[in-house]
């Protein structure tokens, strides 16, 4: 069942640092929204729009790591694990994510094009109820694909 590897822990076990590493750019990320959320208008567009850059390059940051590293570890583990009811429920929670994606995109691309910063505070409104459903769905799939299999990595 696990090829190549002498035991699940060998073959399995990185992928709890890749999440943990994940979750932890996903803190900072957060950290970052909070404050470009919670910035007076006392500070100007320039300190603004600095801010603003350095939360969407993490921002960006996360979005790949999760799509193009973390999800399809997971995906992996599940397949081997044989775990039909995990990648069932993995497939639709997927499909929440993924259409928060563009949502963080487009207001990645938004806010790289302008220095026009009038719409931000209820563009960062939509973007928090967007990180809302995403994290919620990640955390169910790190549940389902991962966790689930904690005991057979150990």
């Amino acid at each position: 069942m696990l090829e190549n590897c002498k035991t699940a822990k060998e073959r399995w076990g990185g992928v709890s640092e890749i999440i943990d590493r994940w979750l932890e750019e996903r803190q900072e990320m957060l950290v970052q929204y909070c404050a470009l959320s919670g910035l007076s208008e006392d500070l100007s567009d320039v300190q603004r729009g600095e801010k603003l850059r350095s939360f969407c390059q993490i921002l960006v940051d996360y979005v790949s790591a999760g799509h193009f590293e973390v999800y399809d570890q997971l995906i992996k583990e599940g397949r081997e694990f044989d775990d039909a009811d995990a990648l069932q429920e993995a497939s639709k929670l997927y499909d929440v994510v993924d259409k928060t994606t563009e949502k963080l995109l487009d207001f990645n691309d938004k806010y790289l094009e302008t220095d026009d910063l009038t719409a931000l505070t209820p563009d960062l409104s939509q973007l928090g109820e967007a990180l809302e459903i995403r994290f919620s769905a990640e955390d169910r799939l790190i549940a389902v694909l991962h966790t689930a299999h904690k005991d057979l990595v150990s």
